[in-house]
C-alpha cells in the first residue's frame, strides 16, 4: 500500500513528506526520465518551510516532460504565497540516474550520497519533485526567479552566507553553485555528490539556526548522463548497454542579406578560412551567427547579386570579400542558370581576383560543394588571376544561393560532385574489360571447326594438305 501511494505521488510529480530517496519511487522516476529519450532534461527538486505551496499535478505522469509554462504554474504559488528567501542550488550536471546509482536505492541508506537532501525533504512541510524538466525552462529559471522576486541573484558560499543578514520580509535570491566531476571511476562522482550534499546540509542548518523561512530548489545546468537507444517494452524498460554519447556537429547560422522586401542572398559554410602569405585565419566564428556582421555594399536584383563581407581587423588591416553572382537565361536548357563569376579580396587599395565560374547551377537551386578552395588538393574551384597569389581561400561544406530564395531557407542543392565518381569509372572500365575477354573467348569457341573427312584403312591414304 505504501509503495502504491509513493508511486502515485511520483506520477503526480509531488512529494509532501517522504524522503527523496525512499527507494520505491526512484525507479519510476528513472523510467519517467528515460521514456523521454532526450538529453536535454534535468530533474528539479523543490521544498519549502511553508505548508501547502504545491498541489498534486494530475497531468504529470511517467515520461512527462515539464515545460517552461508548466514550471511557472508550479513556481508562481510558492513565490507569491511562500517565503521571500529563495535558495537555488545549481549543479553543473545532474540526472535522475545519479539518484538511482548513488542514493542507496536498494536499502543501503548509510551509503547514500543524498542523506542531507533526504532529511530536508522528510522535514519539509511541502515539496515537489519533477523528474524531467525541459532544459530551456531550467536555463531561464534564474531570470524568472529574479523577475518574480524583484531581487538580483546573489552568488554565495558558506562563508558569505554566515555574514548575510536575511530578513523574512525582504526578498532575496541566493545562488549556490555545486560542482559535478565526471570520471571513469565509480567513486569520484559519488564523492563529489556527497560533498555537494554536505554543502546543502550546512546551508540549511545556517538558515534553521537563524529561524529564516525559505524555499529551496535543486537542479542542474545540464544532465550528467545521456540515455540513448531506450525503449519501453512489455514488462519494463529495455536499455542498451555500453552506450556512447554522440556529440552532434555544430551548425553555423547562414549569412543572410535582406533588402526591404525579403531575404535575397544566403551563404553558409562549415568552415571559412583565408590565408595571406603563410598565415591562415579562421573566419567561421566571425562570419556565421554574428549579428553585427558588416554587409555594407551588398546588392541584389534579378540578374546580378553581390554579397560583401567586411572585416575591420584581419591581418592588421580592413579586408573585404565580394561574391559576385550573375543570373542568365540559356535557351538550350530553357532555364535560368546562376554563376559565381568572381570572388574578390580588397585590402590596402589592392584587389585579388579569383575565377569561380565552376560554382554554377540552375537559378531555382542553391549550390553546394564539399570543398571550394584555391588549393589544388581541394579541387581548385577558385582560380586566382595571378600566379602565384599571396591570398588563399578554403570553404568546407560551402553553400550559396542568390536567386529564388524562399522562406529564408536554401532550396534544393545542386552539388558539385559529378555523377561518375572515380570508383564508378573504375568499376565500369573493369566490367567492360572483362566483357571484352568473355566476348573474345566466346567468339573463339564458336569459330572452332572439326574435320569432315576421316581415314579409311581399307582404302587409299588420305592426304590432307590444308585444313580450312
Amino acid at each position: 500500500m505504501m509503495a502504491a501511494t509513493a508511486a502515485a505521488q511520483v506520477r503526480a510529480g509531488t512529494r509532501w513528506a517522504p524522503a527523496l530517496c525512499r527507494m520505491p519511487w526512484l525507479p519510476l522516476m528513472l523510467v519517467a526520465a528515460a521514456a523521454a529519450t532526450s538529453e536535454q532534461q534535468v530533474p528539479l527538486v523543490l521544498w519549502s518551510s511553508d505548508r501547502g505551496l504545491w498541489a498534486p499535478a494530475a497531468d504529470t505522469h511517467e515520461g512527462h516532460i515539464t515545460s517552461d509554462m508548466q514550471l511557472s504554474t508550479y513556481l508562481d504559488p510558492a513565490l507569491e504565497l511562500g517565503p521571500r528567501n529563495v535558495l537555488l542550488f545549481l549543479q553543473d550536471k545532474l540526472s535522475i540516474e545519479d539518484f538511482t546509482a548513488y542514493g542507496g536505492v536498494f536499502g543501503n541508506k548509510q551509503d547514500s550520497a543524498f542523506s542531507n537532501l533526504e532529511n530536508a525533504l522528510d522535514l519539509a512541510p511541502s515539496s515537489l519533485v519533477l523528474p524531467a524538466v525541459d532544459w530551456y525552462a531550467i536555463s531561464t529559471l534564474t531570470t524568472y526567479l529574479q523577475e518574480k522576486l524583484g531581487a538580483s541573484p546573489l552568488h554565495v558560499d558558506l562563508a558569505t552566507l554566515q555574514e548575510l543578514k536575511l530578513n523574512a520580509s525582504i526578498p532575496a535570491l541566493l545562488l549556490i553553485r555545486l560542482p559535478y566531476t565526471a570520471s571513469s571511476g565509480l567513486m569520484a562522482p559519488k564523492e563529489v555528490l556527497m560533498g555537494n550534499d554536505e554543502v546543502i546540509g550546512q546551508v540549511l542548518s545556517t538558515l534553521k539556526s537563524e529561524d529564516i523561512p525559505y524555499t529551496a530548489a535543486l537542479t542542474a545546468v545540464r544532465p550528467s548522463r545521456v540515455a540513448r537507444d531506450v525503449a519501453m517494452v512489455t514488462g519494463g524498460l529495455g536499455r542498451q548497454l555500453l552506450q556512447r554519447t554522440v556529440v552532434p556537429p555544430t551548425m553555423n547560422v547562414p549569412v543572410s542579406y535582406n533588402d526591404s522586401y525579403d531575404t535575397r542572398i544566403l551563404f553558409w559554410a562549415q568552415n571559412f578560412s583565408v590565408a595571406y602569405g603563410e598565415h591562415w585565419e579562421d573566419l567561421t566564428s566571425r562570419t556565421f551567427g554574428v549579428q553585427d556582421l558588416n554587409l555594407t555594399g551588398s546588392f541584389w536584383n534579378d540578374t546580378v547579386a553581390r554579397l560583401v563581407l567586411t572585416y575591420d581587423s584581419l591581418f592588421g588591416t580592413m579586408v573585404t570579400f565580394k561574391f559576385i553572382l550573375a543570373n542568365s537565361y540559356y535557351s538550350v536548357s530553357a532555364r535560368h542558370w546562376f554563376t559565381l563569376e568572381n570572388l574578390e579580396i580588397h585590402s590596402n587599395g589592392s584587389v585579388a581576383y579569383f575565377n569561380a565560374s565552376q560554382v554554377t547551377g540552375p537559378s531555382i537551386y542553391s549550390f553546394h560543394c564539399e570543398h571550394v578552395s584555391s588549393e589544388n588538393e581541394d579541387g581548385n574551384l577558385l582560380v586566382p588571376d595571378t600566379q602565384p597569389s599571396l591570398w588563399q581561400m578554403t570553404f568546407r561544406d560551402f553553400q550559396i544561393q542568390a536567386f529564388n530564395v524562399t522562406d529564408k531557407k536554401f532550396s534544393y542543392a545542386s552539388d558539385c560532385a559529378g555523377f561518375f565518381s572515380p570508383g564508378i569509372w573504375m568499376g565500369l572500365l573493369t566490367s567492360l574489360f572483362m566483357l571484352f575477354i568473355f566476348t573474345y573467348g566466346l567468339h573463339m569457341i564458336l569459330s572452332l571447326k572439326t574435320m569432315d573427312r576421316f581415314d579409311d584403312h581399307k582404302g587409299p591414304t588420305i592426304t590432307l594438305t590444308q585444313i580450312v
